[in-house]
């Protein structure tokens, strides 16, 4: 019984617009293991774009959710909680070299040229990057800003849920948490988040994420498209993308073999969502390769021929690694969200597989930060 810490024990809250996801950590000796977990929908409309449309019902929906996870009963109330990056604001500046106190005044100055609100609206943080490469004569540092109302609203459900939040972050902070080994990477590397209803793009470099963006293609929008080319049900759609997802079609159909005509017919009916997929993800690699010279790597890792690490439920696409590979010419993983958790080599429990582990990954990420909160 740890009488004398005072310190919060923090579980981790990944809340997007038609899901939640709890994961808590713990340490056993000198290692961390799964304590809990656990999700639960969210019905259409109770947040939209990252906004709460319904404090009350979002607090009751997270109320059971804590209520009933597995494993280990929730015994803190202290929680970790990631905001979509749909409202944030985030970017990388260069500041003079100066006293902690006083960059904390000439941050706030100088964010007003780059955030598109009044200053007095936001809620403003900010992380001094430590190069990997050179002494540099000044700072670079990551600013990100949320919407007061928004993070607000968020801080109010979550009271009447009976809950505590002691820190908030943006997605992609978090997912990089979980997938980057030691959260440093010595060349630029694109994550992939495929949600539900949006795909975040997050390029991570050095020791921090430089670069976000969303686009509207998703799990979602796959299902959507086997369901209107095959004609059938949303949930029968489904249930063909994940049994047969990318996987190449034949050329040659033999008469009543019905899985490999399914196959095609899949494959077919994806491709427009795939082509415009892999159109975005070169639009954004280009987009930021035009301002990437500035990050201070070593010599021979500042080109952008590194890996993109696939996660969240629309990673798991069959075909979708070996497709974006062939696009991409980069190299294409689905990424290992307990990297920084577990032993090398395990990517999951005997109560969460892999497969499900990649949608726990943002959730995985904020259980870490909060036991580093609690040491």
């Amino acid at each position: 019984m740890e009488i004398f810490n005072l310190k919060p024990d923090a579980f981790g809250l990944d809340i997007s617009d038609l899901s939640l996801k709890i994961v808590k950590l713990k340490k056993r000796k000198k290692t961390l293991i799964l304590a809990s977990f656990g999700e639960a929908k969210i019905k259409p409309g109770i947040i939209k774009d990252g906004e709460i449309k319904d404090e009350k019902r979002l607090a009751e929906i997270i109320k059971r959710a804590v209520g009933s996870v597995s494993g280990e009963k929730l015994k803190t109330n202290h929680v970790v909680v990631s905001l979509l990056e749909e409202k944030a604001f985030l970017q990388v500046i260069q500041m003079p070299k100066m006293a902690e106190e006083d960059l904390k005044s000439a941050i706030v100055y100088e964010a007003e040229n780059y955030i598109p609100l009044p200053i007095e609206e936001v809620y403003l943080d900010f992380q001094v990057i430590e190069p990997l490469q050179d002494h540099l004569d000044h700072l670079d540092v990551l600013i990100v800003a949320l919407p007061k109302k928004i993070v607000d609203s968020y801080v109010n459900s979550l009271e009447m849920a009976g809950l505590q939040p002691i820190a908030f972050e943006i997605e992609s902070q978090s997912i990089s948490r979980a997938l980057i080994k030691n959260e440093i990477s010595p060349r630029p590397t694109l994550i992939i988040d495929m949600g539900e209803t949006r795909s975040n793009f997050i390029i991570f470099s050095g020791t921090c994420v430089r670069f976000t963006s969303s686009v509207p293609v998703s799990s979602q929008l796959f299902t959507q498209a086997i369901a209107k080319s095959l004609g059938v049900a949303y949930e029968d759609a489904e249930k063909l993308k994940i049994e047969y997802g990318l996987e190449e079609r034949t050329r040659v159909v033999p008469e009543g073999n019905e899985a490999e005509k399914n196959k095609g017919q899949i494959f077919e009916a994806l491709v427009p969502s795939l082509v415009d997929l892999v159109q975005q993800i070169k639009r954004h690699l280009d987009y930021y390769r035009s301002y990437a010279s500035h990050e201070h790597l070593p010599p021979d890792n500042k080109g952008m021929r590194s890996s993109i690490l696939l996660c969240g439920g629309g990673a798991n696409l069959k075909g979708l690694p070996e497709i974006l590979l062939l696009e991409l010419k980069n190299t294409v993983e689905l990424g290992n969200p307990w990297i920084n958790v577990f032993p090398e080599g395990k990517k999951g429990t005997a109560s969460l597989s892999f497969e499900n582990s990649l949608r726990y990954t943002a959730a995985i990420g904020l259980a870490l930060r909060g036991i580093k909160e609690d040491k």
